[in-house]
């Protein structure tokens, strides 16, 4: 749902209509002939085949613009940007306004993450095309990525002005909003979305709308779209994590066991998904499986959160010395993670070293005084 649909391949618009009779008529009718079949031949993934015939092209009528067009879109086809680029512009030193090549330097440019190039190249397209709801989508995209708001907005609600019910400028403004934390926002327009085709939804739209009530903590809401996204594909990463993540929000620990395991079983070496479930174990009071689920997740990689877990089932456990051992350990690899701190004090206090705790906490003060969590436990503390 990033990106707009492919474009239509601008060969399919440049073969021009040619009158038949003298010589110089007959070579443009076999440069409409090479190519139609050079386009055809990119339809259908024949890149030698497409590329060959463009360049006879060249070799009838030098720098033709269909064929350096052609060609560009060969090349971009084949993510050889840099060399799409050039036949572009080779094109473009040529015939200044040709849209085609406008288009498709515009698209190799921003394949590149060279965004404002592309929105500099798509300005130009539109100085000639200003309604062209595809490129203004592709502008507005653009300024999506380069993070500004409001161009990004203001061009997105262009488009619905052309075309209300556009799902490209609305998934945009989806993306827009939610990456700027803006997530009733976000649920507004993917919701359209969603209602616009309420009979064959999209499976990344009912995913983002899942997230967006995530995020907002209106979890139940959320489950229902992820479930109805599993009902297309059940083994969908994003819908299976959604609905282990709105369980666990709503601590419904047992069921997001489900989710995380039903990951696992399509991507086992997950050590994210591993440290999950065996966070989900340890709360359930299963500690065997979570501490074997922790285990895992740190034979792939070192990962924070399984070995906090480990820590935890010890401090559940009752066993405060290696709990202590666990968490210095852990601070001193990560001396700013208020949480260790916290967990630590709280095993000195079990251990009936109070004064330990207090020492302890007042030194992340010295670190971070405005942390609430470490104030609160301190002021508690010395009172």
């Amino acid at each position: 749902m990033e990106e707009n649909a492919e474009i239509v391949q601008p060969g399919e618009f440049l073969v021009p209509e040619f009158d038949s009779g003298d010589n110089q008529n007959n070579q443009t009718s076999e440069i409409s002939e090479l190519s139609k079949k050079g386009y055809q031949l990119l339809k259908d993934n024949d890149m030698q085949g497409a590329k060959k015939a463009f360049e006879s092209i060249l070799e009838i009528e030098e720098n033709n613009n269909y064929a350096l067009v052609g060609l560009g879109d060969t090349e971009r086809k084949q993510n050889n940007f840099t060399t799409a680029i050039s036949y572009y512009n080779k094109c473009l030193s040529f015939f200044p306004t040709n849209n085609y090549a406008l288009f498709g330097l515009a698209d190799c440019f921003k394949a590149l993450n060279q965004y404002p190039k592309a929105i500099d190249i798509w300005q130009k397209y539109l100085e000639h095309d200003e309604k062209n709801i595809t490129v203004i989508t592709r502008v507005a995209d653009a300024y999506r990525k380069i993070h500004d708001f409001k161009k990004s907005r203001d061009l997105y609600l262009k488009v619905l002005e052309l075309e209300q019910d556009n799902a490209y400028a609305l998934i945009g403004l989806g993306h827009l909003n939610y990456d700027f934390k803006e997530y009733k926002e976000a649920l507004y327009y993917w919701t359209r979305v969603y209602e616009i085709n309420h009979d064959n939804p999209d499976i990344r739209v009912l995913t983002a709308i899942g997230n967006c009530h995530r995020k907002l903590k209106s979890f139940d809401k959320g489950t229902r779209y992820f479930e109805k996204a599993l009902e297309s594909d059940e083994k969908n990463f994003y819908a299976l994590f959604g609905l282990a993540d709105c369980y666990r929000g709503m601590n419904q620990q047992f069921k997001s066991i489900e989710y995380w395991n039903r990951i696992l079983d399509i991507d086992p070496n997950n050590k994210v998904i591993l440290t999950r479930a065996g966070d989900a174990y340890r709360t359930t009071g299963n500690y065997d499986k979570a501490r074997e689920y922790y285990n895992k997740a740190l034979n792939i990689d070192f990962d924070i959160y399984a070995a906090i877990g480990l820590a935890l089932l010890c401090k559940g456990e009752g066993n405060y010395e290696e709990a202590a051992t666990r968490f210095n350990r852990l601070i001193n690899n990560d001396p700013k993670n208020s949480r260790l701190y916290v967990d630590l004090a709280d095993c000195y206090i079990s251990m009936n070293r109070k004064q330990d705790a207090i020492t302890l906490l007042e030194d992340f003060v010295k670190l971070d005084n405005r942390n609430p969590a470490v104030r609160n436990m301190l002021e508690r503390l010395t009172r």
